[in-house]
C-alpha cells in the first residue's frame, strides 16, 4: 500500500529527470481561428513557385534553380501573435532557408528591424537547425549584429506539420514551437528592441553562402525542387493603423511574460536542444549586444 501511495511521486520524479517533453500549461496557438491565406497574405515574389490550396488553408512554396518564393502580410503590425504550421523537406536541403519572420526591410531599406524563425537546410541523416534571430535598426544591414539562438528539435520536422510562432508585444518577443516557449527576448531599451511596424513574411531561398556549416555545403539543384509547406495561419494583433486602445495578445495566463510552467518548459528546451547562444560566444563583440550583460 505504501508503495502504491508513493508511485505518483516516483513517476513525477522520473519524468522530471528525463528528457520527456513538458506541458507549458498554456496554448496560444489554440486560442485563435486560422485565417484563409488571401485574407492575410499576398505573393511577394516567385508566384510560379507558390501554390495555395483551393480552400486557402495552406500554401506550398518551393525553390529550384530558377527561383524561390515568398509571401507577405497585407498589413503591417505594431505587435501581435503570428504562427503557422510548417512541414519541411526530407533529404538533401543544404544551403536552403525556409523562413517565417517579421520585417520592415521594404519600408526602411538599409536600416530595418527583423525577427526571424529560420530553418537551416541540412544533409541527409543530420537534423535541421532552427535559428531564431533579432535585428534592430539596421543591425542586419551591412554590419551584421545578429542575436542568434539556434536549436535542434525534439521531433522530426519533415515527418509532419508542427506549429511555430512569434509573439511580439511592447515588452518582449517570445518564440514558440508547438506552444513551448524556446526563447524570450525582453525589451531592455528602444535601441535593442523593434518598435516600428513590421510585416509578416514566409519564404524559401538559396543561402548557400552561410546556411549549412557556415557555407561548406551548398544548395545542390540535382535535388530540386526544395519544398516547404505552410498551413494553419494565425495573425492576431494590433495593426499599424489600429486604435491605441488595441491591446497586445496575451503570452501567458496572466497576460504578460511567462507562467512558471511555461518558464520550466523553456528551460527544458534550452537545456536539451539549444546548440548556440550569441551571448555565450566568446568571439562576439558584446559591446554591440548590451542585453547580454543584463
Amino acid at each position: 500500500m505504501a508503495l502504491l501511495l508513493l508511485l505518483p511521486s516516483l513517476l513525477l520524479l522520473l519524468l522530471h529527470g528525463s528528457n520527456a517533453q513538458p506541458s507549458p500549461g498554456y496554448y496560444p496557438s489554440h486560442r485563435f481561428k486560422p485565417l484563409r491565406f488571401y485574407h492575410g497574405f499576398s505573393n511577394l515574389w516567385g508566384p510560379e513557385h507558390q501554390y495555395v490550396s483551393r480552400d486557402q488553408s495552406s500554401a506550398t512554396i518551393w525553390l529550384d534553380r530558377n527561383s524561390g518564393s515568398g509571401f507577405k502580410s497585407n498589413r503591417p503590425f505594431r505587435n501581435g501573435y503570428f504562427s503557422t504550421s510548417i512541414k519541411l523537406q526530407r533529404g538533401y536541403t543544404a544551403g536552403v532557408i525556409t523562413a517565417f519572420y517579421l520585417s520592415n526591410n521594404e519600408a526602411h531599406p538599409g536600416f530595418h528591424d527583423e525577427v526571424d524563425i529560420e530553418f537551416l537546410g541540412t544533409m541527409p541523416g543530420e537534423p535541421y537547425t532552427l535559428q531564431t534571430n533579432v535585428y534592430i535598426r539596421g543591425s542586419g544591414d551591412g554590419r551584421i549584429i545578429g542575436r542568434e539562438m539556434k536549436f535542434h528539435l525534439w521531433f522530426d520536422p519533415t515527418a509532419g506539420f508542427h506549429n511555430y510562432a512569434i509573439l511580439w508585444s511592447p515588452r518582449e518577443i517570445i518564440f514558440f514551437v508547438d506552444d513551448i516557449p524556446i526563447r524570450r527576448y525582453p525589451r531592455r531599451s528602444v535601441y535593442t528592441f523593434p518598435v516600428r511596424p513590421l510585416w509578416l513574411y514566409g519564404s524559401i531561398w538559396d543561402a548557400s553562402s552561410w546556411a549549412t556549416d557556415d557555407g561548406r555545403y551548398k544548395a545542390d539543384y540535382r535535388y530540386q525542387p526544395f519544398v516547404a509547406r505552410f498551413a494553419r495561419f494565425i495573425v492576431r494583433g494590433c495593426t499599424a493603423y489600429a486604435s491605441h486602445r488595441c491591446r497586445p495578445v496575451r503570452s501567458s495566463p496572466s497576460g504578460v511574460g511567462l507562467s512558471s510552467r511555461q518558464t520550466m518548459a523553456m528551460r527544458w528546451a534550452q537545456k536539451h536542444y539549444m546548440i548556440y547562444n550569441y551571448c555565450w560566444d566568446p568571439k562576439r563583440d558584446h559591446s554591440l549586444t548590451p542585453e547580454c550583460r543584463s
